[in-house]
């Protein structure tokens, strides 16, 4: 078919437009032009600007998107080109618009008012190497959407579509001309389409960008401005009374953590293995510069090392290693993570599977300087693979010593598993955590732990979901792979590992499923947008997750319930909630494979909690979506996510005392205060501690709240802020951490409204002064939050109403001083307390105090 489609796509555009609506001192109806541009790499996404004679144009904001892509990972993707915007025969504004320069993919979202945008779709066509310029047009005869697009081939093509769902075969046509034109704004020269709307359309367009400025004006408050915002601040003055006769239950398991394999969190880190790429598994997806060798070398002449995988121990660990020794002498020696930390008079376990007649190793363990601090022998009797197993006495310190293998005997000699670890891991666990890191964890005192991640969980494409039972049963038999976060996971710290930690710390175990699609920010296969497991696989992929429950839960006379028992654990686990999807893009595949999985875990395993996703932010289509979806299916718990500035923490402290209470329960998944460059210092804890006063007011809403990421190794950190930071010898916690271990110790089951009454008049000042009263029903004890964000003291009167307390003195703990201080720990005194009772907030500083009651 050869037409020119210019004058047609035009005057159907004006045939379809909103109708006008008059205002009093306003223009009835004006011109709306649609455009992007490519700056920001085009990220800026679709924009507006208005006039009323079409000579006149004034840009609704600078670079301001209404509509941004989802297409892709974020940062390298996530572009909107050549936008088409039109109004549909369904009342409903519509706009396609090309991704990328590269792929056969367009996409596609819909609007009932130019700012609510519903789900996007991502359309793959058929003909033509790239999609370049797009159009549309309504054929009212067939009643069909047409759309066109031009390809990097020099050819133009059409498809159509009722309803954006299900498209036709790709046509060849000639070329097309469509109705887009360009238009001088003060910026530049912009290509877009021009609409008549009624002003109303354009007025809330307006107000939408100007309450968006009004909100990051807000967002950007920080203490270095408390200078000029609180300049003559004297000490305040502050009444709080306490209404315990109002008293009302919250939940017993608000405070958790999230444990993501981020920041080398599992492997090299809270994994208590000190041997890295035990298994020569290793490859260059891993990251570019890696193979099944790295942090292995051959040391010393007449030995060859190669790495083979002919006759493996286990299919899902391949590759070994094979030395080929004349003489010996020579070494395999292995690097650790940024070397082996050892400690005088501790004992390390070593194991390994190793095939060589009649063979003999020497082990060692030497520091930099090639002292040797640990050593013993090996003996291998069979050309059979066979387990080897030893201990190895440090004689000193060394913080990052090396593992040295030494052929004895002439011959080949094969290795894999070659593993180290401490004897002293946490409680003392086999394949176990490291005892410092694990135990500065417990000393937050979680109710929960979600693990394995997040972005983690729906790995990067769909062969990268991590999948459950790849990580339990022997180690030679895990199925190791790449980690999303650009290293690797050996699987090694599995499933049954992270049910153990949780039950060793009496925290309830929240595994993350991912929903049947990838990562929203996967960059593999074609972009990570168009998968989702086969609907013909999903039978299979929901039973796994119905095994998982057997596994956690089961009788040792089931069949996953016996793998759990033949680790070493008959007892359930005692599972409770799955969360299924992470941060998900909200689309039709999505949906579809959610409601699977929902209504099946519904079905089988009524007693499970389903937590579900409305993406990675408070507001926006995923959130929208996500809830809707959560509505119709009626799932009892959602997982939201924000990373935010002090500022949005600060000035939405109501965010739940809006929330609907007979809806979904909302599990606060991930959250952090983030400041430019990313540190975690006293302002950001403060402003997750006065937020935090608004998670325990709404307990009833909240279920649970977990910081986020927990875990960052020095030198490998992909993400920051991070609330607890280590290296191979040291852990170190953050201020932000502190807070949490506040909250975590001092967690009640029953919040106590009340009221606080503050001697300034500056709003600004009371969103800065927060209190939250709870109970422990268990202990009786009373526990008063207090957080003061304000540069000066607040002199505070405490009306505890009728609570009778049981002592005289409290325990009283205080974080205080500069706001960019990185440095602050809790510091532990006692105060004075009876029903009614004064205390001093100090300057930026968060102070609780424990009350023993009758």
């Amino acid at each position: 078919m050869n037409k020119n489609w210019s004058c047609i796509l035009f005057c159907l555009a004006l045939a379809f437009r909103p109708a006008p609506a008059a205002a009093a001192a306003d223009p009835d109806s004006v011109y709306l032009f649609s455009y992007a541009t490519g700056k920001n790499n085009n990220h800026n996404g679709l924009q507006y600007a208005w006039s009323r004679d079409r000579e006149d144009w004034h840009p609704i904001g600078t670079d301001f998107g209404y509509l941004k892509s989802d297409y892709g990972s974020w940062g390298i993707e996530k572009r909107m080109l050549t936008p088409y915007l039109f109004p549909g025969a369904d009342g409903l504004w519509h706009c396609i618009w090309a991704l990328n320069e590269r792929g056969n993919v367009f996409a596609h979202a819909a609007s009932a008012d130019l700012v609510n945008w519903k789900r996007q779709s991502y359309p793959e066509v058929k003909q033509g190497t790239t999609v370049k310029g797009i159009a549309a047009a309504y054929d009212n005869r067939q009643q069909l959407y047409i759309v066109f697009y031009n390809s990097a081939d020099g050819k133009s093509y059409e498809l159509s579509t009722k309803d954006f769902v299900s498209y036709s075969p790709v046509r060849e046509i000639g070329s097309f001309k469509s109705a887009s034109q360009q238009i001088s704004l003060p910026g530049g020269r912009a290509e877009g389409q021009v609409h008549r709307v009624s002003w109303a359309v354009v007025e809330k367009l307006i107000q939408t960008y100007e309450l968006k400025q009004y909100r990051s004006a807000q967002e950007r408050e920080t203490t270095q401005q408390d200078g000029q915002r609180f300049a003559g601040m004297q000490p305040l003055q502050a009444t709080i009374t306490v209404q315990p006769a109002k008293a009302r239950p919250i939940s017993d398991l608000l405070l958790g953590i999230f444990f993501e394999d981020i920041n080398y969190a599992a492997d090299g880190g809270l994994y208590a293995e000190l041997v890295q790429n035990r298994d020569f598994e290793y490859t260059p997806d891993d990251n570019k510069n890696w193979n099944s060798t790295y942090s292995w070398k051959l040391k010393g002449g007449n030995s060859t090392f190669l790495v083979d995988s002919a006759n493996p121990v286990h299919i899902n660990n391949r590759h070994y290693a094979v030395l080929q020794t004349s003489t010996p002498g020579a070494a395999l020696i292995n690097s650790g993570f940024d070397g082996i930390p050892v400690k005088k008079g501790e004992k390390y376990d070593l194991s390994l599977f190793a095939k060589q007649a009649g063979g003999k190793v020497l082990v060692r363990l030497t520091d930099k300087e090639g002292k040797v601090v640990a050593q013993t022998t090996v003996n291998v009797s069979s050309n059979k693979w066979q387990t080897v197993k030893a201990t190895l006495t440090a004689t000193a310190d060394a913080a990052d010593a090396q593992l040295e293998l030494q052929p004895l005997t002439a011959g080949t000699l094969s290795l894999d598993m070659i593993s180290l670890f401490p004897q002293k891991t946490f409680k003392d666990r086999k394949n176990g955590l490291r005892a410092d890191l694990a135990q500065t964890i417990a000393d937050i005192h979680p109710r929960f732990i979600r693990f394995p991640g997040g972005c983690v969980a729906h790995g990067d494409g769909l062969a990268n979901i991590y999948r459950w039972k790849n990580t339990i049963g022997p180690l030679e038999a895990r199925k190791p792979q790449r980690n999303i976060w650009g290293y690797h996971q050996s699987t090694g710290l599995g499933y049954f590992e992270y049910f153990q930690y949780c039950e060793d710390i009496g925290a309830v175990p929240l595994p993350v499923i991912a929903a049947g699609v990838p990562c929203q920010n996967s960059s593999t296969g074609g972009a990570g947008q168009q998968g989702g497991v086969p609907v013909s696989e999903m039978e299979q992929y929901i039973q796994d997750i119905c095994d998982l429950v057997e596994y956690a839960n089961g009788d040792v006379n089931t069949t996953w319930g016996k793998k759990r028992a033949e680790a070493g654990h008959p007892k359930p686990f005692n599972l409770k909630y799955i969360g299924i999807g992470n941060e998900d893009l909200i689309t039709d595949i999505f949906e579809e494979r959610f409601t699977m999985i929902f209504q099946a875990l519904k079905q089988k395993h009524p007693e499970i909690t389903v937590i579900g996703t409305v993406g990675p932010f408070f507001e926006g289509t995923d959130y929208t979506e996500g809830w809707d979806v959560a509505r119709k299916l009626k799932v009892p718990m959602v997982d939201e996510h924000y990373y935010q500035s002090p500022g949005w923490f600060i000035n939405n402290q109501d965010f739940y005392d809006k929330y609907d209470r007979s809806a979904s329960k909302v599990y606060l998944g991930e959250y952090a205060a983030h400041l430019p460059g990313r540190p975690n210092n006293l302002e950001t804890a403060l402003a997750e501690a006065i937020y935090l006063t608004s998670i325990e007011r709404n307990g009833d809403v909240v279920h649970m709240a977990s910081y986020a990421p927990l875990l960052a190794k020095e030198g490998h950190t992909q993400w920051n802020p991070d609330l607890i930071y280590f290296n191979n010898t040291t852990v170190k916690p953050t201020v932000g951490y502190y807070v949490q271990q506040l909250y975590g110790k001092n967690a009640g089951d029953e919040y106590l409204p009340g009221s606080i009454s503050l001697s300034s008049n500056q709003d600004a000042a009371k969103k800065r002064v927060a209190v939250s009263v709870v109970r422990d029903s268990k202990s009786k004890d009373v526990i008063v939050k207090m957080v003061n964000l304000l540069p000066v003291a607040v002199n505070a009167a405490i009306d505890l109403g009728d609570i009778s307390t049981a002592d005289v003195e409290a325990v009283k703990t205080v974080m205080q001083g500069q706001p960019g201080a990185l440095d602050v720990k809790p510091v532990v005194s006692g105060c004075k307390v009876s029903g009614k009772f004064s205390d001093e907030l100090p300057a930026y500083s968060f102070t609780v105090i424990r009350i023993r009651t009758k």
